[in-house]
């Protein structure tokens, strides 16, 4: 500031005017206005911040990348402010060369999250300035630029991103410089008329903030766009191949078990198409992230229905082995049916012996109305003998019933596996289905 408030406006407009090149003459208004201009000091240098009022237009969005998390994007940015020295009698606007931008003060925007941007240079810098007669200034762009956009990918490929693009003061702060959208939400356009391969725009809106840094706080535009991912390319890519792989393993239920070859071909086809489809939907991610993924849940649920498919036929067919006789058509008793008729002729024994000893209790008291009465010894003894009969058949009691429950889940053929399985496995595919789209659509 003190170098150039040293020199005189006079002479830094002389400089502006000399540093054109030698042959080219200014018009006589731009010679006028740059007359004592002094590009390095803003507008309203002494009487408070200048307002600049920016509105964009979207042209395209080319690339919105998964495994680098940002977006690339070609915008017209305008820019709009007042310059006073800059005033002229007319009632006509001046539209000027863009190399004509190094004679006048500009802001020094700059776009927060940028990785790489540049502007258009073809055929000549695609930039435009206009000053109208109230000092008024225009300031158009055309700008290319990657910008980074964090993503949540929890819920991919049924996910929503929103990204921003936020516009910042580089060295103004909000002492000198103040940052306006021109008309709200609608400073933005571009966006209704977008047509992007995966994703469709939700929402966007806009909002003025402030940037607080070690050296002050810097006014902030920025805008948010809402993106939802187009899920009929993966349902299509993924989703029908996984599930056609999981009712494909269903086929070996209907084969026999005796055709080991058959069942052990369709089971590990499966499970190493499975594998290579569960890679395939993996490449085209980041590799080093924390997310489980919507996708990456559901490839896991129909490996390990597949999986499931192949362990079926190793348990029935073992099975098989240990029933040799099956095959010849005899039916092997099951060891729980001898201990149930073991069982049913311990009680058999112990209500004989209860009911002898009952006998005895009786011609006892007969005898003692006879002038015999029993000893007090004696009826003890048969108390205690009756209550240890009793809690003998309630132990066997509950032993029969565990019988009959192990009974129950017993398999009495290996084949009726395969007919378990034809029920169980699909419906058990159809529940899970029925929860996955219902947790990841609709929470």
């Amino acid at each position: 500031v003190h170098i150039c408030t040293s020199v005189p406006s006079n002479v830094m407009g002389s400089l502006a005017l000399n540093s054109m090149k030698e042959g080219e003459i200014l018009p006589p208004t731009i010679q006028k206005l740059m007359k004592g201009y002094n590009k390095y000091l803003r507008p309203f240098f002494d009487n408070g911040p200048v307002t600049v009022g920016m509105s964009l237009d979207i042209a395209s969005i080319d690339t919105i990348s998964e495994i680098n998390m940002d977006y690339t994007a070609t915008i017209f940015l305008r820019q709009r402010w007042t310059d006073e020295r800059l005033v002229f009698d007319g009632n006509k606007s001046l539209s000027l060369d863009g190399r004509l931008v190094e004679l006048l003060w500009v802001p020094d925007t700059f776009i927060v999250d940028s990785k790489k941007s540049f502007l258009h240079d073809i055929t000549v810098e695609n930039r435009l300035i206009r000053i109208f007669p109230n000092g008024t200034v225009l300031y158009a762009l055309r700008i290319t630029t990657t910008v980074a956009c964090n993503m949540d990918l929890t819920k991919y490929p049924m996910d929503k991103q929103t990204c921003t693009l936020q516009l910042e003061s580089w060295g103004y702060n909000v002492n000198d410089v103040m940052f306006y959208w021109t008309r709200g939400n609608e400073s933005v356009s571009g966006l209704d008329t977008l047509r992007l391969a995966q994703y469709t725009v939700e929402d966007h809106y806009t909002s003025v903030s402030e940037a607080i840094y070690e050296t002050g706080h810097y006014p902030k535009l920025i805008f948010h766009f809402e993106l939802k991912r187009s899920i009929l390319y993966f349902i299509l890519e993924t989703y029908v191949p996984s599930s056609l792989l999981v009712v494909l393993s269903w086929v070996s239920f209907w084969i026999s078990q005796s055709s080991v070859p058959a069942r052990i071909c369709i089971g590990v086809t499966t499970v190493l198409t499975m594998t290579t489809l569960m890679m395939g939907a993996r490449t085209s991610l980041p590799n080093a992230n924390c997310f489980i993924k919507a996708i990456d849940v559901y490839l896991g649920i129909c490996f390990s229905f597949i999986f499931g498919a192949l362990i079926e036929y190793a348990v029935a067919h073992f099975c098989t082995l240990q029933h040799p006789d099956i095959t010849r058509g005899i039916m092997v008793r099951p060891c729980t049916q001898e201990c149930e008729s073991e069982m049913n002729g311990i009680l058999t024994t112990i209500a004989s012996d209860s009911s002898r000893a009952k006998q005895r209790k009786e011609a006892s008291g007969t005898a003692g109305g006879c002038g015999r009465g029993p000893s007090d010894g004696g009826e003890a003894e048969e108390e205690a003998s009756e209550e240890a009969q009793d809690r003998c058949r309630k132990s066997l009691s509950l032993l029969k019933r565990a019988a009959q429950l192990a009974n129950c889940c017993h398999v009495e053929n290996p084949h009726y596996i395969d007919n378990y399985s034809r029920v169980s496995f699909p419906l058990s595919f159809i529940l899970v289905n029925l929860l996955y789209w219902t947790y990841y659509l609709y929470f």
